[in-house]
């Protein structure tokens, strides 16, 4: 069982707006701060506390490509921003999301994920939000066979643009975070461990061919949560209170 929680608290005072994001899987651990006032964003920070490869923090400087956009209750709007590829694919959609919370009002979220290993090709991931199930899918090899209107959508093949159409933008935020979890569960059959740098694939900023080899793998740095859950993000609950600022969520 691979599995993946996302945390996101805010603070709101008038049109100046804090929220902390915190995501935590088998290969991952981001941290994302994003504070905005009119409307705009005005300061974007992370953290890697544990990170697949030696460089995968240092795209947290990337993510001040994100100063100034306006803020938007859709968290895929910070792809229109900046090119995806030249940012930490994890620690960017987590400020999309933070961001996202900060347009909506949103004080408390929570995304939980689990998915089963799969068994030919096979497996059924479910995504509950603020303790409540909202996805399940049936998924077989890369393509969702169902519940309807999921069933014939290619994770890999047009999803976004599909879920922003045809849902609910809050739906369309959740069924990206399930096809991301979805996607990288895949690295739980992977012998990780056995690759010297990440590879060249052009897919994110340590993948980037000019700098993958120097992104080498952190050995050990993939955990097993499959038992524990309760542990996901444990670490940062209290960075996520704001405590240093009064109450928080």
């Amino acid at each position: 069982m691979f599995r993946r929680r996302i945390i996101i608290c805010s603070q709101h005072a008038g049109t100046q707006t804090r929220v902390r994001a915190a995501l935590e899987d088998d290969f991952h651990h981001f941290r994302v701060e994003i504070a905005s006032a009119e409307g705009r964003v005005t300061r974007v920070d992370g953290a890697a506390p544990r990170q697949p490869y030696t460089l995968c923090g240092d795209a947290v400087a990337r993510l001040d490509s994100l100063l100034g956009m306006p803020i938007s209750p859709t968290a895929h709007e910070v792809t229109r921003v900046t090119d995806p590829t030249e940012q930490c694919t994890h620690l960017f959609e987590l400020a999309g999301l933070a961001i996202a919370a900060a347009a909506r009002g949103t004080a408390l979220r929570l995304y939980d994920v689990e998915v089963p290993v799969r068994q030919k090709g096979r497996t059924r991931p479910r995504l509950s939000r603020d303790g409540a199930a909202l996805l399940a899918w049936e998924v077989l090899g890369s393509a969702i066979q169902g519940p309807m209107p999921y069933a014939g959508v290619d994770l890999y093949q047009g999803m976004a643009r599909w879920a922003l159409t045809a849902l609910s933008t809050d739906e369309a935020e959740a069924a990206l975070v399930l096809r991301r979890a979805t996607v990288i569960s895949l690295g739980r059959g992977m012998p990780l461990d056995a690759q010297v740098h990440a590879k060249p694939s052009g897919n994110c900023y340590s993948q980037q061919p000019r700098r993958a080899s120097e992104a080498l793998r952190v050995i050990g740095s993939t955990l097993d949560f499959a038992c524990t859950p309760e542990r996901l993000c444990a670490d940062d609950l209290g960075w996520l209170s704001f405590k240093e600022y009064g109450d928080g969520c």
